[in-house]
């Protein structure tokens, strides 16, 4: 059965990960990532990568953009816990300040995986995407 610990070392573990980001932190971005990380990303590839040294290879383009002044803030987090297995998801405020006073509303999704591996939690699965603003009034009233 899952642990008030387990659920405030995978909160720790998504947050620390947060700051990482923010700080353009390689290291510390990955720092939990299991070998075999299942990413799939806002930009291309579309079939995601696959691989820590894949994962790595994707930051320091973001880390470039994100010098530029942009925000990268976690603003709501979920668990879903289970003995070895968990996920989380949440929203973050992820822009430069142009884009977040163009469009207030918007927030990068965040899904993770995790699985327990000898007594630690790691990231096995992580998607990142935004909303399509592209759709409709009507569309917006469907997916509600």
């Amino acid at each position: 059965m899952p642990t008030d610990a387990d659920r405030i070392a995978i909160d720790r573990l998504i947050r620390d990960w947060v700051r990482a980001v923010h700080a353009g932190d390689l290291d510390g971005v990955s720092a939990d990532h299991a070998d075999d990380i299942v990413m799939f990303d806002v930009p291309p590839p579309y079939a995601g990568v696959r691989g820590l040294a894949a994962y790595r290879a994707t930051w320091p383009d973001f880390f470039t953009w994100q010098a530029q002044g942009a925000e990268f803030a976690l603003e709501s987090l979920d668990l879903t816990v289970g003995d070895d297995v968990a996920f989380a998801h949440g929203l973050l405020r992820c822009g430069t300040p142009a884009e977040l006073a163009a469009k207030p509303d918007l927030r990068l999704r965040l899904t993770v995986g995790l699985v327990k591996r000898d007594g630690r939690w790691q990231v096995t699965h992580e998607h990142h995407s935004f909303a399509d603003d592209s759709a409709t009034a009507d569309d917006t009233e469907l997916a509600a």
